[in-house]
């Protein structure tokens, strides 16, 4: 199976990549031992206004104290083929089972007289926003900043390849795909009962990089050969994991390592999730050059039983592929 032995997770100063600065190739070669081996990384120091991060916090609590009523105003049936909006606690599934999560689905904000929008391309639209004031401006200002702070990050990525810093972008993600969820994880009787309390069962991410906040809570836990690690919240800091599609972009040299959350307080945990992934209509084609002499087929001990590497055509295909398991309902509805 495709997931190493370590011990914990590195933290990385990430200025010298979000301001250019000389010591951004020792930061790249960090970022690239963390690809090579827990394929997760904090970083600090990212040039991101906590502020924002704070108020983006605080609204989301006030969002998810309301009625489920309420909260289904925006339902993501809604959003059409946007695939935006509101879902209840146990409407997403991974691996098949519910997760113990609701949540809130945002995009890149894309009036309806835009081109992908005109065509119908899905996960592409406008967003759905509760009505509740400043909620559309953090939410549309936390995007642009981590948006961003994707690009800079990337170009880390793509240096510690060996590669030029916008290789990356010239070919893969001219035009991201950008997809950003605001979770609520509510407290379960189960922990207090000592018992395991799933809020989302293992699994990787789909497409290029993932940068997370998460609240004071806890419960994040990422796979070692040998045991799951926690993953904590460190304070003013993301968690960054790469997805599935690097994994195949760079043959397997940099690793999408499955994680999981597991309920551990008695109160509810908040998390805003931020994935930075390839164009929509970008073919999935590995990066020229590369080679691993480890790489074997690990389909069998994969979470979802399915290789990337065997995977052929745009990484719109295998979104959609993996997000119309996630909302069977939906699918029918929208796709």
């Amino acid at each position: 199976m495709n997931v190493i032995e370590f011990s914990h997770v590195p933290v990385i100063d990430a200025g010298p990549l979000v301001h250019g600065t000389e010591e951004r190739i020792q930061t790249a070669g960090q970022i690239g031992a963390a690809c090579r081996g827990p394929g997760f990384f904090y970083v600090v120091n990212h040039g991101v206004d906590e502020s924002l991060c704070q108020r983006l916090e605080s609204l989301s609590r006030e969002f998810f104290a309301k009625s489920e009523s309420q909260k289904m105003q925006i339902a993501m049936s809604r959003g059409g083929r946007a695939w935006r909006g509101y879902f209840p606690v146990g409407r997403e599934l991974t691996s098949g089972k519910p997760d113990r999560k609701e949540g809130l689905y945002f995009g890149a904000e894309l009036l309806r007289d835009h081109p992908a929008v005109r065509a119908g391309t899905p996960l592409h639209g406008p967003n759905l926003f509760p009505e509740i004031p400043g909620f559309r401006e953090t939410v549309l200002g936390y995007i642009d900043a981590l948006t961003g702070l994707g690009h800079a990050l990337m170009s880390g990525i793509s240096l510690g390849l060996g590669l030029d810093g916008n290789y990356f972008k010239e070919r893969y993600y001219g035009d991201p795909l950008i997809l950003f969820r605001i979770f609520n994880y509510p407290h379960s009787i189960a922990a207090q009962r000592d018992e395991t309390a799933w809020g989302v069962g293992e699994h990787t991410d789909y497409g290029l990089l993932t940068i997370l906040r998460q609240d004071d809570t806890g419960g994040l836990q990422v796979k070692s050969r040998s045991r799951w690690i926690d993953a904590p919240p460190i304070p003013g800091s993301f968690l960054c994991n790469i997805g599935d599609m690097l994994e195949r972009l760079t043959r397997g040299i940099y690793r999408s390592t499955p994680h999981r959350v597991i309920n551990t307080s008695s109160r509810d945990r908040l998390s805003f999730p931020f994935f930075f992934d390839p164009s929509f209509e970008a073919r999935m084609q590995p990066v020229e050059g590369l080679s691993n002499e480890s790489l074997a087929d690990d389909s069998a001990e994969r979470w979802d039983h399915a290789s990337v590497h065997e995977f052929s055509g745009t990484y719109g295909d295998y979104l959609l592929n993996k997000v119309s398991k996630v909302f069977p309902e939906l699918r029918t509805q929208v796709l």
